[in-house]
């Protein structure tokens, strides 16, 4: 016990004389990195006052500083920046649900505005914007070398007002100009509706009214087709859904999760990172779930889908995600401004990051321009209009079947062109009824083979990964 304590003090003395050996050193290094920051500004100050005397053109100083500010923020990522007392202004505009634009998420890339997604039913969408196009210019104007924020105010004016845009498309051999109308954008978050037995919940935005919505038009649908019992399964749809509020992806998994966990952030410091978990309760009585994702698809709606699809509560179809795995914190500034700023990653349940990677789909289907269509290949191989019996000329009448019987099977044709008609409008929509479909026909408490699945284990491997 002795030689034990003795070897404790050693190592004691032996740790004290070391950092008092080093001690000198450390604060020599930190009081020179303190005077390189302080000579960084001094020229940040020199600078400035040389553009304010002697550039060509009289400068607005705020306008200076405010894109010096902008400048630093935006060296960081491209979701870092500097929001104006009018752009904190808008932003919070759109969290409640309507603000006046074109109706599009970007983001920027190689100095030039990209389309995240186009929202539904906005000018951007009705003209044919796509998620992945690239805005070259604004009304003849290059938005090259201009920060995000610069190059969204050429793309804001009055509404009613018209502007062309100049977009890069893949596919396309050259660029093409676009017409808009600006107008103003009330964005409805979640529409409901019924296709046969299946609901589907297109979800275009994350803002506060996301959850009520999603709730209530749920419930509707529900209520319209008779009970859950007559319902075979939930359809949600995230397609071009470029994202938003934190607070609301995790009410929407929420809503269909009885338990686990949802997402984790991770910031720099490990300390401050934060768990979220679902609270019992599941708004559809664990139906079959299909989660539509695209390329579109960002942030928000990449956390609902990567939770639901690491716990297997549903499949996920489509193409992959955006894939911007990283939170940002909108932070109050002096003189009604804000500094939005990427604080954290974020992670799905499993514990994988999806930054730069996306959500990747379980059965990946591609929306075509134009899917095929069985009869008009025949009509091309043939050369000839497809015919049937029943187009002959006094062909014989079927004597084993009652009225109700050919009723029904008339029927059943009905919604068997429905389908085929859902197809050529949406292919992908029309793939995930298809699923619920085969779903319900196994019977109840099916989950997918195809997502790999959080257990308790892996939860609480979780617990102890730093990324």
């Amino acid at each position: 016990m002795k030689k034990f304590v003795m070897a404790a003090a050693g190592g004691t003395l032996a740790g004290i004389v070391a950092t008092t050996q080093f001690v000198g050193p450390l604060l020599a290094q930190e009081s020179e990195g303190s005077v390189n920051v302080y000579e960084q500004l001094d020229l940040f100050g020199d600078i400035f006052e040389r553009i304010r005397a002697q550039y060509v053109e009289e400068v607005n100083e705020k306008d200076l500083i405010e894109a010096a500010i902008n400048g630093m923020l935006t060296s960081l990522d491209p979701h870092s920046s500097y929001l104006s007392p009018d752009d904190a202004a808008n932003m919070r505009v759109q969290t409640r649900g309507e603000f006046g634009g074109l109706g599009i998420e970007v983001t920027q890339e190689d100095g030039f505005v990209k389309v995240v997604s186009p929202i539904d039913d906005t000018p951007a969408a009705e003209a044919g914007i796509q998620a992945g196009d690239f805005i070259t210019h604004v009304d003849g104007d290059s938005v090259l070398g201009l920060g995000l924020d610069e190059a969204v105010d050429l793309m804001r004016g009055p509404v009613g007002s018209e502007i062309v845009i100049t977009v890069v498309r893949d596919g396309e051999p050259e660029p093409f100009d676009v017409s808009l109308i600006r107008d103003t954008i009330t964005l409805t978050a979640v529409r409901a509706r019924t296709e046969g037995q299946s609901v589907v919940l297109r979800v275009t935005t994350f803002n506060d009214q996301t959850y009520p919505n999603l709730e209530e038009g749920l419930a509707e649908q529900i209520e319209a087709a008779g009970g859950i019992d007559s319902v075979n399964g939930v359809i949600l749809d995230l397609r071009n859904n470029p994202g938003g509020l934190l607070t609301q992806a995790i009410k929407v998994a929420d809503a269909f999760l009885e338990k686990g966990e949802i997402v984790s952030t991770r910031g720099r410091d490990p300390q401050d990172g934060e768990r979220y978990y679902a609270e019992p309760g599941d708004l559809s009585d664990g139906k079959p779930l299909v989660v539509l994702i695209n390329g579109g698809s960002a942030s928000a709606s990449e956390i609902v889908a990567g939770a639901l699809k690491d716990h297997r509560r549903a499949v996920v179809v489509g193409t992959k995600s955006f894939g911007k795995g990283s939170v940002q914190t909108v932070m109050p500034l002096r003189g009604e401004g804000a500094m939005r700023l990427t604080t954290a990653r974020y992670y799905t349940p499993s514990g994988r990051s999806i930054q730069a990677l996306g959500v990747s789909p379980d059965i990946v289907v591609a929306q075509p321009q134009r899917p095929p269509n069985a009869e008009e290949m025949e009509e091309e191989a043939t050369g000839r209009p497809t015919r049937s019996e029943a187009d002959l000329r006094g062909a014989l009448d079927n004597d084993s079947l009652s009225e109700d019987e050919i009723r029904q099977i008339e029927e059943d044709r009905a919604r068997a062109e429905a389908s085929a008609a859902l197809r050529e409008e949406d292919y992908q929509l029309a793939y995930a009824i298809d699923i619920l479909k085969g779903l319900s026909a196994l019977g109840p408490n099916v989950v997918s083979p195809l997502a790999p699945g959080v257990t308790d284990e892996d939860s609480a491997e979780a617990d102890g990964t730093d990324n």
